[in-house]
């Protein structure tokens, strides 16, 4: 039995935006949905796709225009202060930046010179995610043929996407598979990661989660297998789930 994970450095950006920290508090970045709260134009942290710099160095000057002091701030008022300004992650941001340190680690290249934006019809689009790429990359786009491909569960493998594409009102979702865990070579769990916001999880208990698929029966569809977030699986089963590899890995 084996475990294959991330690379070193795609590993620490879960972990930033894990436990999250500013003077002596440290939580989960909080999950933000733009489909609740539209932010076009504005700062990539209330837009749902800050990097862990973004936020932090967002958060720290906010802190100083109030008057805070850093210090004040334990765990549970670090997460009330990001929830209440809308300082926050999409899942499809979060992705990105696994995905681009894991890309970069790969010796693959960044994600903006690899990836088709899918939304960006004419000169004004080309430029629009020329500059802005991560806020020009949802889950459509990992999810297009020009940028992933389907793979079968029996060669997943760290980096690999599983992506949820809504069939009504829903809204889309993506996993990144962080470590695979094998025997025999073949795959018997995976291990992702993701942010999202549970009914259970209240106002403030949102963020980044982390879960594993069992793959107990390697000739199963993964919404077969038994998943630790049951909630998300029950969920999964009103998408089209599959699970992606992006074209250049």
């Amino acid at each position: 039995m084996n475990i294959k994970t991330l690379s070193l450095r795609a590993m620490s950006v879960i972990d930033q935006y894990a436990n999250f920290s500013v003077g002596k508090a440290t939580c989960s970045v909080p999950y933000f949905n733009n489909k609740v709260t539209k932010a076009r134009g504005a700062l990539r942290v209330y837009g749902g796709k800050g990097s862990p710099k973004d936020i932090y160095e967002e958060v720290t000057a906010s802190l100083t225009k109030e008057h805070i002091a850093i210090d004040a701030l334990d765990s549970v008022s670090l997460k009330k202060y990001l929830t209440d300004r809308n300082i926050g992650l999409d899942c499809s941001g979060l992705a990105y930046y696994i995905l681009n340190a894991e890309s970069e680690e790969q010796g693959r290249g960044p994600l903006d010179k690899k990836i088709h934006f899918i939304n960006a019809g004419g000169l004004l689009g080309k430029i629009r995610s020329a500059l802005r790429p991560v806020e020009n990359c949802n889950v459509a786009t990992f999810t297009d043929n020009k940028n992933s491909r389907i793979i079968d569960t029996k060669n997943i493998q760290p980096g690999d996407m599983i992506t949820m594409i809504a069939k009504m009102t829903n809204r889309d979702h993506i996993l990144v598979v962080n470590s695979v865990e094998y025997q025999n070579y073949l795959p018997i769990k995976i291990f992702y990661t993701h942010t999202i916001a549970y009914p259970e999880d209240g106002m403030y208990g949102t963020g980044l989660k982390q879960g594993s698929i069992d793959f107990t029966d390697l000739e199963k569809n993964i919404l077969e297998f038994p998943w630790s977030e049951t909630n998300l699986l029950t969920r999964a089963r009103e998408y089209t789930v599959e699970v992606r590899r992006l074209n250049w890995f």
